[in-house]
């Protein structure tokens, strides 16, 4: 899983050399689905299928969402303009195992609020790996994670929330980053060895409602105020959680880019 990871992280480097003012999502589409193309990685969201909701298969290789935007967004041809957002999430499989990862790339300067919403919704994903290096259950860590988001103004995404993930993109358990009413029951699970999940906090500058584009997929706040989102794959191991999808050691290699 960490090749995988490390092609996932590889695709979001090249990504974020190429979020700029005038550039368009398709270019990041194509620029991610040139690079898994030359490096035998599957994408996992291009006809990604979800026929229970009716919904056509997602149309790219990776997701975009700009702005107000929360998730799903499909990339399209919008030049980014400075003082942009835009949420890219990646997931690749590799050698039959999953990578996933997410993250929040301002477009030129930031407001001082979109800068803050940015930055507590990377410090919330960096919380929940620090606490599960002393907490035994997921419901202690999601507590926290909320906290610290309401704290500092802002709201948690309730309708979409991380996951296990193995061989297939979406595995058990779910994993909420709030104190959702499974974890409160029969829907808490421990943080032991061998515990692979992707953690995604989204967090909204107002309300924590989102609603339904008219492409089916793309996902935005009510409010039409902004939305950030930051997601890794991480695996519980025995000396501790481990980023699957950060940046190579020293002693690893990244996907050589084609």
């Amino acid at each position: 899983m960490r090749q995988a990871g490390l092609a996932v992280w590889q695709a979001h480097d090249l990504v974020s050399q190429q979020v700029v003012p005038g550039a368009t999502t398709a270019q990041l589409n194509a620029k991610v689905a040139d690079y898994f193309a030359k490096t035998d990685v599957t994408p996992l969201f291009l006809d990604y299928p979800n026929a229970s909701e009716g919904k056509p298969p997602f149309p790219a290789v990776i997701c975009t969402s700009v702005n107000d935007e929360v998730v799903h967004g499909i990339p399209n041809d919008r030049p980014l303009e400075a003082g942009d957002i835009v949420s890219v999430d990646i997931g690749g499989k590799l050698n039959g195992w999953c990578g996933d990862a997410a993250c929040t790339y301002a477009v030129g300067q930031l407001a001082p609020e979109a800068e803050k919403l940015l930055n507590v919704t990377r410090e919330t994903l960096e919380l929940a790996v620090e606490l599960m290096k002393k907490k035994s259950m997921w419901s202690e860590v999601a507590r926290e994670m909320g906290s610290y988001v309401y704290d500092h103004g802002f709201s948690v995404v309730e309708c979409f929330v991380g996951h296990g993930i193995g061989r297939q993109l979406h595995e058990e358990p779910q994993v909420p980053n709030f104190l959702s009413r499974s974890l409160r029951g029969a829907g808490d699970f421990r943080i032991e060895p061998g515990l692979v999940m992707a953690v995604e906090p989204m967090v909204n500058m107002g309300s924590k409602s989102v609603k339904m584009a008219p492409d089916y997929w793309t996902q935005m706040t009510v409010d039409g105020l902004l939305s950030a989102h930051f997601e890794h794959t991480i695996a519980v191991r025995h000396d501790g959680p481990f980023l699957l999808t950060q940046a190579p050691r020293s002693e690893e290699a990244a996907e050589p880019v084609g």
